[in-house]
């Protein structure tokens, strides 16, 4: 199955679903440096090589996996992180807040706004509290295009994250993404979530209050 998403112009955008969770990994390629950045070392590491050599062929530069993002401490996301931080010497970032729980050193502690850049690209942290404390979606803008929202687990097809039915984390974490998502991007932004399908804040707008009410 061809891991290839999206081929844009200054970047490509990779996927492949590993382990038992359906954990998306999502692979962001330069097309003119070769530098890479890769979303979420979930697991299988031998498969993620492979969408990292996928890659590879995106680019005519010399392919180098430049930075490794975590979205979320969560261990389904961080089982292959520690491999591949050793086979590749690439760099690490997270949200400050979940940074202490992660199974390496975070050499980019991301607070709400920051940015974490390769050579050729750059990606927005946004913070959104609920899921975990330091939950991060990462956003790259394309110049010719939408936005491509890589959510974590703070938004899928149908509502937000997992909030362990705790009333004041849910609150949080629809309102931080109410507010830091669907009131900052269009509705053409696509959302690429940690599991399952990507959908678009277009698709789910309307469905907010439906959200808010149920309380999940």
């Amino acid at each position: 199955m061809d891991s290839l998403l999206y081929d844009l112009p200054a970047i490509t955008i990779r996927s492949i679903s590993v382990s038992e969770m359906d954990n998306n990994v999502y692979l962001l390629t330069a097309k003119e440096s070769g530098a890479q950045l890769l979303i979420d070392a979930a697991d299988d590491l031998p498969a993620i090589k492979q969408l990292l050599t996928d890659g590879a062929g995106d680019t005519g530069a010399q392919a180098h996996l430049a930075v490794i993002a975590t979205t979320h401490q969560h261990w389904d996301h961080v089982r292959a992180l520690k491999e591949l931080v050793a086979a590749t010497g690439a760099q690490t970032a997270a949200g400050a807040d979940d940074a202490d729980a992660l199974p390496v050193p975070v050499d980019a502690r991301l607070g709400h706004g920051e940015k974490v850049a390769v050579d050729g690209f750059e990606l927005t942290a946004v913070h959104l509290r609920g899921h975990t404390p330091g939950s991060i979606a990462f956003v790259y803008q394309d110049a010719d295009g939408p936005a491509h929202i890589f959510s974590g687990d703070s938004l899928f097809p149908g509502g937000v994250g997992n909030t362990q039915k705790d009333p004041e984390r849910f609150a949080q974490l629809l309102s931080d993404v109410t507010g830091r998502l669907f009131g900052t991007y269009p509705d053409t932004a696509v959302v690429h979530p940690g599991h399952g399908k990507p959908t678009t804040l277009g698709a789910e707008r309307p469905h907010l209050e439906e959200w808010r009410a149920r309380g999940w």
